[in-house]
């Protein structure tokens, strides 16, 4: 199975892409602006060059802290 994501401009849109879905009897799932960051974050950490280790003083430092 695969997933679309489509930006919805307005709730016109949103209206008649849900009556559309739901005539063929497709399900959908509205995501929260929350959601959508969740899941950028999900796929940069998926994304991220896991092999490298960094220190806590160097994080800490990035961050602002000592």
């Amino acid at each position: 199975m695969a997933t679309i994501i489509i930006d919805i401009k307005d709730n016109a849109e949103l209206k008649l892409l849900s009556e559309m879905l739901k005539k063929m009897r497709i399900s959908m799932k509205l995501l929260s602006v929350e959601d959508r960051e969740d899941l950028g974050l999900a796929k940069l950490m998926k994304e991220a060059d896991k092999t490298k280790k960094v220190s806590r003083s160097k994080v800490m430092e990035k961050l602002g802290r000592k």
